[in-house]
């Protein structure tokens, strides 16, 4: 299939500010804060169970770090992981082109495009804010999909650096880590550390179950807390890519070809960044859907198509 700017003459033009901002953002940003500020409040808790006010304040510390970290050096964690490549512009011209002209229509530098050795069809975005962001697609990806499909994937990524899903969803995953982690340590240690605590605190035997029963329930909450703001975030950008590229149907025909693509070719390299792509990567049949870090791909499509015959409507 061929591919011009001109293809698609639905979606904001000039620069024009996507529809998505307003109140809505406000809303997302807020329901966003409120899950961060659940996800902190759990690992400070932790902490303090663990090792009392010494332990709250290692906690602290630990969270700023991780956060700095995050923050800082996410999008290079996350493309070493995966094995990503700079994807040159002799290799692929008319991708680069797709992503400058979606780049334009949202108002956002053009991110740096790379590419994942594998064909498990697939792609996904990085980086902390549109300057700093770049755009991973795999060889699979490339092979099942035409170009107007890509270039519905392709907006539906830019969209999350727009949104600064990219941002938002590392620090989610990262806190939620540190959550585990600190679960996993206390069956190493054998729950002394609990016992010590409440034992100089005065709690007794009610007071370290009562710990106890925190630190099993608190990464099963952690993990709730980081797939809500994942599918919040994956509806989002669902919505705002359709309006970028101004075609929603070709994404729901990518969604629906890309969740075929997962179940045929699970890709396990790094399942703890399987939240960052546009499908679930892995074998979708074999997670519960309470625990996806996607939403249901259905239920996407029939947004996107709902959207699709309201947009034409309007006449955007």
């Amino acid at each position: 299939m061929s591919y011009s700017s001109s293809t698609f003459d639905t979606a904001p033009r000039g620069g024009a500010p996507l529809r998505g901002s307003g109140w809505h953002r406000l809303g997302n940003a807020l329901k966003t804060t409120v899950l961060l500020a659940g996800l902190t409040a759990l690992v400070l808790l932790i902490g303090q169970k663990l090792g009392g006010p010494r332990g709250l304040a290692m906690a602290g510390f630990f969270v700023v770090v991780m956060n700095f970290v995050s923050y800082w050096f996410s999008d290079k964690i996350a493309l070493a992981m995966h094995g990503a490549q700079p994807l040159a512009r002799e290799q692929a011209p008319w991708l680069h082109e797709m992503v400058e002209e979606l780049a334009t229509r949202a108002k956002m530098p053009k991110p740096k495009i790379y590419m994942l050795p594998t064909r498990a069809p697939n792609a996904f975005a990085t980086g902390r804010s549109p300057k700093h962001a770049a755009v991973a697609v795999t060889a699979g990806i490339m092979e099942i999909l035409d170009r107007r499909e890509l270039r519905g994937v392709l907006a539906h990524e830019l969209a999350h650096v727009a949104n600064r899903d990219t941002l938002i969803g590392t620090v989610a995953a990262t806190l939620a880590g540190v959550i585990s982690y600190a679960a996993q340590m206390l069956f190493w240690f054998g729950g002394s550390m609990l016992s010590r605590s409440d034992d100089d605190e005065g709690g007794g035997l009610a007071g370290a179950m009562s710990s106890l029963g925190l630190l099993l329930v608190a990464p099963i909450a952690a993990t709730l807390l980081q797939l809500a703001v994942s599918r919040s975030r994956e509806y989002g950008a669902d919505a705002t890519g359709a309006e970028l590229s101004g075609d929603p149907e070709a994404l729901a025909s990518a969604l629906m070809k890309l969740e075929r693509g997962a179940e045929l070719m699970p890709y396990d390299r790094a399942p703890a960044t399987s939240h960052l792509f546009i499908v679930n990567p892995l074998s979708g049949r074999a997670v519960m859907a309470l625990f996806s870090t996607h939403p249901p791909i259905p239920e996407r499509v029939r947004r996107l198509r709902e959207m699709g015959g309201r947009s034409w409507q309007r006449g955007w």
